[in-house]
Formats: structure tokens, C-alpha cells, sequence
């Protein structure tokens, strides 16, 4: 088969992996646009396009899929199928027909539950217990298209956006890699349509959404902390300073009598933080600028002690820069 693919973050990457180590023949992958990175604002290619080109494949980056050009020079190359992973533009429909048996998109939800662009994170947020992998013929609608095969994928107590996600693309690699299987085998690729009932919509993830309200309750906390790991990181602030935030979990410590981002107490497994309600424990933090460290490591030398509180809301720090 002639395989494209296109994609772009670490996700992807991983499932462009599978493909080209089940050996499957990839003539052509699109990916997003180098994009500045980090704080040196260095331009930097995609996880997809330096896989690609460690395996010389050719890459196409298009800006935007609006244009007839574009269009048009996708067009002329032939393709059997074309693999979609988190690939950021919308395929208009000139490219959803392109390929002779057409685009397969790997998504990481059961869908209908968690169409869109973060998936993962909104399962996170939800305090969804299990997830997966689905693999989609894909339409003109936003992931409404005919279900393909499914996997489930449960989510573990502590599981981070980061985990997850290696988990939900290892999963989706094998089962795309078996699909492709069986259809340069003969099989056809013939659908289910997705049920109306129990559609979510995965908004894409705000930065503002990173910024801990300590109002809230020590689970709800404790989830968001544990959807922005890696991207973008949980933040805070204090002594008007920005801090993230990498690991916490919810605390037994009462901290009713105390109010919301107040420091309860300094274990040596970390800081209690009062919530709007329950208590965080507080483990891993890393300040602007500088490494992540262990609760202890971050409070020796910051005159920070019990009593001390964490800023909520954020009106008095500046943006977060690490």
C-alpha cells in the first residue's frame, strides 16, 4: 500500500513510528509548520517531521489547506489511504477524497465521547476512569465520522496527559497497523456510524485553563494538575512569583478552619495546601526560570512556611515563563 500520513506532536510520531516499522511503504507525511519554541523562540520542527526526515521521507508543511495550490499539489500524488494523528488543519474535501480508499483518522477517545482537538486532557479534567483509541473513516464533520474499530483504554488513579497519551498511541499504532493489514490483504474498510447519543466536544486547552483556582476542590485541582503535564503546566503563584505545579495528590490533613492556597503544614513528602475543599499535597513545583524540584528543595532558601498561602486569583503575578 501507499501509505501518507499526517500529524504532528509526539502522539503522532508514534504512530507514524508503527507505520514504518510494520513496513508499510509512507511516500509523503504533512505536518505543521516549524513553530518557535521554548524561551529562545527558536524555530522548531514537529516530533512527525524529525521522524520523516530521519527516515527521508519527503514532507510536505503546509500552511493551510484553504488554497486551490495547495490542494492541487497534494492531488497529483497518488495514495491508497491517508493516516490522519493530531494533525492540527482540517482536510477540506478535495483531500478527504484524495486517496483511493481515503483518510483514516486515529483519534485518542471512544468517540462520540470527546471529539476535538484535546481529547486527552478533557478525559483528565472529566475524572473519566476509561478512554481509548478510535480509528475513523474520516468525513467532512469534526470527528463524526464512520467508526472503523475501537480500543479501550483504562486510566489509571495518577495517569498524567503525558502517560496517557504514550499509552493511547501505542494502543492506536498496533490497531491501525492491523487494519492497514488486513486491508492490503483485500479486506474492505467498511464503518459503523457513530451513535448520537453521548457526544462530547474536547475543546482545545487554554492557557488561562493551566492557572490554579485554589477555590476549588483538592480532586478538581488535583485533576488539572495532573491534564496540563506536560503542556502547558499547571501554575500558581507566590510571593508574587509564578510556580508550576508537576505532582500533587489529594491529602487526608483537615483544613477546614483554613482558607483556600493557605499552607497548612511542611511534610517531608511535601506541602498541605487548603482547597476550596480537602487539602493538596503539594510535591513537585518548579519555579520560573529555574529546574523542577521537590517541595522541600523549592521552600529551603524562600522564607516559605506554615501559614503562608499560594495567590488566587493570579491578578499580581506575571505570566508563567517556564
Amino acid at each position: 500500500m501507499n501509505v501518507g500520513f499526517a500529524g504532528t506532536p509526539r502522539f503522532a510520531a508514534d504512530v507514524l513510528a508503527s507505520l514504518i516499522d510494520g513496513g508499510f511503504r509512507v511516500s509523503l507525511v504533512l505536518t505543521q509548520p516549524d513553530r518557535p519554541q521554548s524561551r529562545g523562540l527558536k524555530s522548531k520542527p514537529s516530533p512527525v517531521k524529525e521522524l520523516a526526515q530521519r527516515h527521508a521521507i519527503t514532507v510536505g508543511q503546509p500552511s493551510s489547506l484553504a488554497s486551490e495550490t495547495a490542494c492541487a499539489d497534494l492531488l497529483a500524488i497518488p495514495l491508497d489511504v491517508l493516516v490522519v494523528a493530531a494533525y492540527g488543519l482540517i482536510l477540506p474535501p478535495a483531500l478527504l477524497s484524495w486517496p483511493r480508499l481515503g483518510c483514516v483518522n486515529v483519534h485518542a477517545s471512544l468517540l462520540p465521547r470527546w471529539r476535538g482537538a484535546a481529547p486527552i486532557q478533557r478525559a483528565l479534567l472529566a475524572g473519566d476512569t476509561m478512554t481509548g483509541v478510535t480509528l475513523m473513516q474520516m468525513d467532512a464533520g469534526l470527528d463524526t465520522g464512520a467508526i472503523l474499530e475501537s480500543v479501550d483504554v483504562p486510566i489509571d488513579t495518577r495517569e498524567t496527559a503525558g502517560s496517557l497519551e504514550r499509552k493511547l498511541a501505542g494502543a492506536g499504532a498496533r490497531s491501525l497497523v492491523a487494519l492497514l493489514r488486513r486491508t492490503a490483504e483485500g479486506a474492505a474498510l467498511v464503518g459503523t456510524p457513530q451513535p448520537a447519543k453521548g457526544a462530547t466536544y474536547a475543546a482545545k486547552i487554554a492557557k488561562s485553563e493551566a492557572a490554579i483556582d485554589w477555590r476549588r476542590s483538592a480532586t478538581d485541582i488535583d485533576r488539572q494538575i495532573r491534564a496540563f503535564n506536560p503542556v502547558p503546566g499547571a501554575y500558581t503563584g507566590i510571593k508574587g512569583q509564578i510556580v508550576k505545579v508537576w505532582r500533587a495528590e489529594p491529602s487526608a490533613v483537615s483544613s477546614s478552619s483554613l482558607a483556600p492556597a493557605t499552607i497548612v503544614d511542611m511534610e517531608a513528602e511535601g506541602m498541605i495546601v487548603a482547597c476550596g475543599e480537602g487539602s493538596l499535597l503539594v510535591s513537585e513545583l518548579q519555579p520560573a526560570g529555574g529546574r523542577r524540584m521537590t517541595a522541600s528543595a523549592f521552600v529551603a532558601g524562600r522564607r516559605i512556611a506554615s501559614g503562608d498561602a499560594f495567590q488566587t486569583p493570579l491578578a499580581e503575578c506575571r505570566k508563567p515563563s517556564v
